[in-house]
C-alpha cells in the first residue's frame, strides 16, 4: 500500500517516476549502461578529494590515503570492469534442449533482462564504496537505482545526493537522506530488487518489510569473521596480515579478522609478531597518525570499550598495543588503539557480537578439529581465513565450514576480486555480487524456448493413442 506524504510520498513519487521511465524507454543498449557507468567513474575521479574530506569529518579523522584506496579507486575499479565486460555479459546463454526436439531445430536461451529498479540501502563504514561499487552490477544489468546512504556519514551522505544530482536525472539515479524513519519507510517500497548492507540484526526489518512486497533481496551482512593459524603458518606474516586487516578503517569492516584461533605454544609468539607489526605500521604512534582512522563516533566507542571492560570483569587478560603509550582518553575524536584479549570466554561480550572495531580475541586451540567445531557450533559468517601451508588441514578446514567466502594466507583479500562473488550464507547474508555474479543478480534470467516448425508433438495432445503410450511407457524405465 502506498505511503502518502513526506518523504514517504517522494520516494513513491521517485519510485513511480523511475518504473515509468523503464516502461517508457524499454531495455537500456549497452550503449546507455556505458554511459551510466562511465557517469559514475568521472564522479569519482573529479570529486575524489571532496568524499574523501566528508568521510574524514564523518569519521572525526579517517586516513585519506584509505579513502583513496578502499572508496574511490576500489570503486573506480568496479565500474571500469563491468564496462569492460559488459556485451558479453548481456549475450543470451546458449543451454541445451531435450531430445529429440534438439535434432529438429529447437532452441533454449536465456536471456538477462533488466528487473527495473534496484533500491539500495548502503552502510556507514565504506559510504562511498557500498554505493558505488553495486551500482557497476546494478547499471550493468540496465537499471535505475534509489540510494539510501548511512545518517551516520551525514556529510558524505549529503556530498553524493547532491553529485548524483548533477550527474543523472531524478529517473535515473535517486538518493534519498534521513534517519531510521526514512530508511524503514524505504525499505517498504515495491523495488524490482533491494540490496542492503548492514547490520544482521537491521536486516530482520528489512526483510519483513520487503516481504510485504516480495522485493527479492541482495543482504550483504556480516558476522564473527575467524581466523585459523595452522601450526605451519608463517606467525610473523601473518600477523602483518591479519593486523593490517584489524586495523584498516580501525577494523569497521563488515570481513574483518574477528578472532584468531592460534596454536597452543605459540600465542606469546603471536602477540609479540601482531604487536610489532601495529609498530611497524604507525612508527610515530596512533593518536595523531593520519594513516589511522578513528572509530565512526561516540556510542560506537562506547560500545567497544564496553566489551574490554567487560572481559577485564571476567578476569581476561587484555594487552593495548599502543606504541607510544598515548592517552586516549585526551584526544578531539574517537580514536582506539589495537587490542588483543587473551583466551576470552564465550560469556564475555565481545565472543557474543561483531566487534567491528580494533578489538583482536585470540583462542589457543591444540587441534585443529576444536577450531572447526568451535566455527560451526555458531552462526556462519561472512568470511573464514586459513594461514598455513599444510594442503590437507586447509582442505580440512574448508571442506568442513561454510562461509561466505575465504581467503588463505590472508584476511579480507578476496573481497577486492571482481570476478569472485561477494556475499553471505544464513545470518550473514544472501545473494552475491561483483563482476558478473552482480550482473546476474541483478538481471531477471528469462528462459526462452523455441519450439520446432514442424507438429511432430501432436502425437502428445488428445485424443491420447498407442504412440502417446509408449512414449511415456519409455521414460518410465530406469
Amino acid at each position: 500500500m502506498p505511503l502518502e506524504g513526506g518523504p514517504a510520498g517522494h520516494m513513491n513519487s521517485v519510485l513511480a517516476a523511475q518504473k515509468a521511465a523503464h516502461i517508457r524507454d524499454g531495455i537500456p543498449s549497452a550503449e546507455k549502461r556505458y554511459d551510466w557507468l562511465e557517469r559514475s567513474i568521472d564522479l569519482l575521479v573529479t570529486h575524489g578529494d571532496s568524499l574523501g574530506r566528508a568521510m574524514s569529518e564523518d569519521f572525526g579523522h579517517r586516513s585519506r590515503d584509505q579513502s583513496d584506496f578502499t572508496d574511490i579507486a576500489s570503486s573506480i575499479a568496479a565500474l571500469k570492469y563491468a564496462k569492460k565486460h559488459l556485451k558479453s555479459w548481456m549475450k543470451p546463454e546458449k543451454r541445451s534442449v531435450d531430445f529429440p526436439l534438439n535434432m529438429f531445430g529447437a532452441k533454449a536461451r536465456l536471456h538477462f533482462q533488466p528487473k527495473g529498479t534496484v533500491g539500495v540501502i548502503s552502510p556507514w563504514n565504506f559510504p562511498v564504496n557500498l554505493t558505488f561499487t553495486p551500482l557497476a552490477g546494478i547499471f550493468a544489468a540496465g537499471n535505475r537505482a534509489m540510494i539510501k546512504p548511512s545518517e551516520f556519514t551525514e556529510a558524505t551522505s549529503d556530498l553524493m545526493k547532491k553529485l548524483i544530482s548533477e550527474y543523472y536525472s531524478e529517473e535515473e539515479v535517486a538518493v534519498v537522506t534521513g534517519g531510521p524513519d526514512v530508511g524503514a519507510a524505504f525499505s517498504s517500497l515495491p523495488f524490482d530488487h533491494l540490496v542492503f548492507t548492514g547490520a544482521t540484526s537491521i536486516a530482520h526489518h528489512v526483510m519483513r518489510a520487503a516481504a510485504d512486497n516480495l522485493v527479492p533481496l541482495t543482504l550483504e551482512l556480516g558476522g564473527k569473521s575467524p581466523v585459523i593459524l595452522g601450526n605451519s603458518a608463517d606467525l610473523d606474516k601473518a600477523a602483518k596480515r591479519i593486523m593490517a586487516g584489524k586495523t584498516l578503517n580501525a577494523g569497521q569492516i563488515c570481513l574483518a579478522p574477528d578472532y584468531a584461533f592460534v596454536p597452543k605454544d605459540k600465542t606469546r609468539e603471536f602477540i609479540a609478531a601482531a604487536t610489532g607489526a601495529v609498530e611497524t605500521m604507525f612508527p610515530s604512534g596512533l593518536k595523531e597518525n593520519d594513516d589511522y582512522t578513528s572509530v565512526v563516533n561516540q556510542r560506537h566507542f562506547e560500545r567497544l570499550n564496553g566489551y574490554l571492560d567487560d572481559a577485564r570483569a571476567k578476569g581476561a587478560e587484555i594487552i593495548e598495543i599502543n606504541p607510544r603509550g598515548e592517552n586516549f582518553t585526551q584526544q578531539p575524536h574517537h580514536k582506539m588503539a589495537p587490542h588483543i584479549i587473551v583466551d576470552p570466554t564465550d560469556d564475555m561480550k565481545v565472543m557474543q557480537d561483531e566487534i567491528f572495531g580494533p578489538i583482536l580475541p585470540i583462542k589457543s586451540y591444540s587441534d585443529t578439529k576444536d577450531a572447526v567445531n568451535y566455527v560451526n557450533a555458531h552462526p556462519r559468517p561472512l568470511g573464514l581465513y586459513y594461514f598455513g601451508q599444510d594442503a590437507s588441514e586447509r582442505d580440512y578446514v574448508l571442506n568442513n565450514t561454510t562461509s561466505g567466502g575465504v581467503t588463505v594466507n590472508d584476511v579480507i583479500f578476496h573481497v577486492a576480486q571482481e570476478d569472485l562473488p561477494f556475499g553471505g550464507v544464513g545470518p550473514s547474508g544472501m545473494g552475491s555480487y561483483h563482476g558478473i555474479d552482480g550482473f546476474r543478480e541483478f538481471s531477471h534470467r528469462k528462459s526462452v524456448y523455441t519450439q520446432i516448425g514442424a507438429d511432430l508433438l501432436a502425437v502428445i495432445r488428445p485424443p491420447y493413442g498407442e504412440k502417446f503410450r509408449k512414449q511415456v511407457e519409455s521414460r518410465l524405465k530406469r
